[in-house]
């Protein structure tokens, strides 16, 4: 195949040498290789200021960052073949780290698949994708899956925030097969549903399934508060490590209809109650009714989506950890998590730290957590090193 060229500006290629694969446009000769030639997600040979060649890209002409790197070598565009060799190397990391074929399969740029995310439900693939380089290929990305794997069903939740920055529509389709309204999976040896149709983006959120794991030792006999509590992928979980009460805290009644479902799916129903609301004004009206929880878990939506975002974001978070700690018995466990990327570790630390002198009680922090092995890290892009657990031990003051 035949590719045009799209030319680096003279030292821009150092980055991508270095390992990253994005391209910002800023970064390219438009004068010898111009912008407006390029079709959104068409596939180009990127080039340095002296012609060498670096690898194949697929561009966005309307976006700040412009390009994806897809293969280092031109012999290996994306395609079909492409997809499956990808998809088996994807595959062999999660069949070494997860006894279930319950896991995100793809996480974009760390499995070389930039702009798609696949998730798996045993036999039910839920696909985004989110760039116009990976909608050319979608039929391409179903024949790989069909190649690789036997789906029972494949379905595109392609309705997430990004597609409108990349010019494209919004939509929800089954491709293939029947999905059923709430997919069965397995996490940390416990048997759960999700909400694939029309949950949060894949219906589930894998990714603070070791999280959740440390969570299971602490909570036999305890009684838990799971704010933004989704489907009850925190709650859930406690119940069947043996909690004695969970209580899950989520605007969305359909979401907690669901955690109700999984409660009772780990023969938890007489344990579980969910409060629809949100989640600040149910804190403090907790608080006023003198309630106490052994356990509380803060997973909120990223209060940061922008760098700009990052003061009030802070402040969201500071407030919503100063509740819970209010509501924690006097040696108590908060765990606190955080999926914005532009929120540091060490910033939630001294978020906590900040609030625990507030209210004059004493904190240890026992554990730090991160994403689990199904969301790698590339390490050349810092921004698919997202999630941050905290567990807190929150004592008297002394």
């Amino acid at each position: 195949m035949n590719f045009q060229p799209l030319i680096l500006n003279a030292g821009a290629e150092k980055r991508l040498r270095a390992g990253h694969i994005w391209i910002y446009s800023n970064e390219i000769n438009t004068q010898l290789s111009p912008l407006k030639q390029f079709e959104a997600g068409e596939q180009v040979c990127v080039q340095d200021a002296r012609g060498k060649v670096l690898g194949l890209a697929y561009v966005n002409p309307n976006n700040l960052i412009c390009g994806r790197l897809i293969s280092r070598d031109i012999k290996y565009p994306l395609d079909r073949s492409l997809l499956v060799h990808r998809l088996n190397i994807a595959l062999a990391l999660r069949e070494r780290c997860f006894s279930e074929n319950c896991y995100r399969l793809v996480y974009g740029d760390s499995d070389g698949l930039p702009g798609l995310v696949i998730d798996r439900f045993y036999d039910v693939f839920v696909v985004q994708i989110s760039t116009a380089g990976m909608e050319r290929v979608k039929a391409d990305i179903v024949d790989a899956l069909n190649k690789v794997f036997t789906p029972q069903a494949i379905l595109l939740r392609n309705d997430g925030k990004m597609r409108a920055l990349e010019g494209l529509d919004s939509y929800v389709e089954v491709v293939q097969g029947e999905v059923p309204e709430l997919a069965p999976l397995t996490e940390n040896g416990v048997s759960l549903v999700a909400p694939v149709l029309d949950g949060q983006k894949t219906g589930w959120f894998y990714d603070h399934r070791e999280n959740r794991a440390r969570m299971m030792s602490l909570v036999k006999g305890k009684r838990v508060l799971d704010l933004f509590s989704y489907v009850g992928g925190w709650g859930a979980q406690a119940l069947a490590a043996g909690a004695s009460e969970v209580i899950c805290v989520d605007a969305s009644q359909t979401a907690l209809d669901v955690a109700a479902e999984n409660a009772r799916i780990n023969k938890g129903e007489t344990r579980f109650k969910g409060l629809k609301g949100d989640a600040f004004d149910i804190c403090k009206a907790l608080t006023a009714e003198g309630e106490r929880f052994d356990v509380v878990v803060v997973d909120p939506p990223a209060f940061i989506q922008r760098r700009k975002d990052i003061r009030n974001g802070e402040r969201a978070y500071s407030r919503i950890n100063n509740f819970a700690m209010r509501l924690l018995s006097r040696d108590g466990v908060l765990i606190s998590g955080s999926c914005s990327m532009h929120l540091s570790q060490e910033s939630l630390i001294d978020i906590l730290r900040g609030n625990s002198r507030e209210l004059d009680r004493s904190a240890q922090v026992f554990a730090l957590g991160h994403q689990g092995a199904d969301h790698p890290m590339h390490p050349a892009i810092p921004e698919t090193n997202y999630l941050k657990a905290c567990f807190m031990r929150v004592l008297p003051g002394y």
